[in-house]
């Protein structure tokens, strides 16, 4: 009897062991499941926001151009090597220094590397090999966003469809990919839409193509006369917006958008105070230039010190006589000279879209050109006067276009994912009337002088002739050898009869010029007329 206690005891304890032993069997299974499970991680890489393009006035693409590849870098695969070949030496950096990463990421590659195993994913490139209007447009960060130019302060519009694509990569704790799933490429949204600008594609890149031949530094513009719409802006020198790191540390000027910076204006305001004499019936006022003249015991000169004898108004324009203006100054009076400057557009912001305008300059005000030195210094654009090349292309238009002031535009508004239509129309550039027919036309003739017999002559065999004015202007810069830098100007339009074009050319160094302003505003000119016969 006792001997069948002791075994059913034993039969008990055997059948509690047994359970205890499943139990902790089954949560050590459990735990090893979990741990596997903990294992795998869902990583998710943006390979591209959904951003809308730029185009131009007729709906070429100025920006989604070519294709870009995208390759998977995987972890303990080889990828630093296998890549390292294929991608730009900024991405080399960026390869380096995820060579010990622990979940894959996405890099840059120079062409598809499907055919070596390598996981690639084409997309549309966003810049040109040779990108367009590369200051006007601006550059992007590395998140996609907008930094600069139009692409910051049209950034919520061409980015507000919130796409993207994905690739989703599951992997392991070693971060390789996990057996029989491989990544899954997701797009999300649609394409946003665009912004069309009042470019034109065949007048900018020639304008680009003769500042790169002609201009170290400075920029060119050309308008459409009737409308102020911009159909060219090039700025020189120029940066690369896929790389903008380089242009920061070679501190070269080329991030500085030209056309919306002040510079000294020198004789290309000469105008100006022409158009006032003959609002003051003074176009009689003649003058003997020996070369110099003083006011206020300051000595100044002409150009070269010439003497232009006795000269009027239209001579004394068609020469760039600075003696004749600075006496027409002191009659005239700073009030009066303050008054047509600022209907012109000088000393005022000018805004091309909400977020990007130009710098308002400088235009002395009525008390400070109570001095005679700062009045004589204004009357041949001089002294404390500062202006973009923008606010003289649009005075410039502004006697082209018979007196009416037009504000400059880039926008034509908001257009179709292609680039086919506008379907949000910007507002319309606003006007004003800052002079009277008749004296814009008086003006209109003294400028096509300046250009047929005068100190434009260089641009005299234009087909269809050309009008503008030159500007030299001192600057108080010097170059490190000691030579003074100069801004020189010239601004006109073309052809000389009922003009389609105003155009302006700024060069900010005198030093090593490579080709007079005057003869790049000819060429522009020549290339204007080529495009329209082609």
């Amino acid at each position: 009897m006792r001997a069948k206690r002791v075994i059913a005891l034993f039969a008990a304890a055997l059948l509690l062991y047994s359970v205890v032993l499943g139990r902790l069997f089954i949560t050590a299974s459990n735990r090893e499941y979990g741990q596997t499970a903990m294992a795998q991680t869902v990583t998710t890489l943006t390979l591209s926001p959904r951003r809308g393009d730029f185009f131009d006035r007729n709906g070429n693409n100025l920006t989604g151009y070519g294709t870009e590849y995208y390759a998977l870098s995987i972890p303990s695969e080889g990828s630093y090597t296998r890549l390292f070949d294929y991608v730009s030496y900024r991405e080399q950096t960026l390869l380096y220094q995820r060579r010990n990463a622990t979940t894959p990421f996405l890099v840059q590659v120079s062409t598809d590397l499907t055919d070596q195993g390598i996981y690639t994913y084409a997309r549309t490139g966003r810049y040109w090999p040779i990108p367009v209007a590369v200051h006007l447009l601006g550059y992007l960060d590395g998140d996609g966003n907008g930094v600069s130019g139009l692409e910051l302060t049209c950034n919520e519009q061409l980015s507000d469809s919130g796409g993207a694509d994905y690739v989703q990569c599951i992997t392991n704790a070693s971060g390789q990919l996990m057996e029989e799933q491989p990544p899954r490429l997701t797009e999300t949204g649609t394409q946003a839409n665009g912004v069309m600008l009042t470019l034109d594609l065949g007048i900018q890149r020639a304008c680009e193509a003769i500042a790169q031949q002609t201009i170290q530094k400075g920029c060119i513009l050309v308008m459409e006369r009737r409308t102020g719409r911009i159909l060219a802006s090039s700025s020189m020198p120029v940066f690369d917006p896929d790389n903008v790191a380089d242009s920061i540390e070679a501190n070269d000027t080329s991030l500085l958008n030209r056309p919306l910076c002040a510079f000294n204006v020198g004789s290309v305001f000469k105008p100006v105070m022409a158009a006032l004499a003959l609002e003051k019936d003074m176009g009689w006022f003649t003058w003997e230039c020996t070369g110099s003249t003083e006011i206020n015991g300051h000595v100044y000169h002409c150009a070269g010190n010439t003497a232009h004898g006795m000269v009027n108004l239209d001579s004394a324009l068609t020469e760039s006589c600075n003696c004749y203006f600075i006496q027409l100054g002191q009659l005239l009076g700073g009030k009066a000279i303050q008054e047509i400057a600022a209907r012109f557009g000088f000393g005022e912001t000018q805004t091309l879209a909400e977020g990007l305008s130009a710098s308002a300059g400088n235009l002395p005000d009525a008390n400070t050109l109570q001095n005679k030195g700062q009045l004589a210094g204004i009357s041949f654009g001089q002294g404390e006067l500062l202006a973009t090349p923008l606010q003289v292309l649009s005075m410039m238009n502004a006697i082209a276009n018979d007196g009416v002031f037009l504000d400059p535009s880039v926008l034509l508004g908001a257009c179709t994912a292609d680039g086919s239509r506008v379907i949000d129309p910007a507002e319309q550039t606003g006007q004003r009337k800052a002079i009277s027919d008749s004296v814009a036309g008086r003006l209109q003739g003294i400028l096509r002088r300046v250009v047929e017999e005068g100190t434009g002559r260089a641009a005299s065999e234009v087909p269809g002739g050309a009008a503008g004015k030159t500007g030299t202007a001192q600057t108080g810069r010097y170059a490190e050898d000691g030579t003074e830098i100069m801004d020189l100007w010239f601004a006109g339009w073309y052809p000389a009869e009922k003009p389609n074009y105003t155009i302006l050319v700024l060069q900010d160094t005198a030093t090593n010029t490579l080709s007079s302003c005057t003869e790049i505003f000819a060429q522009v000119c020549q290339a204007l007329y080529w495009l329209e016969n082609s």
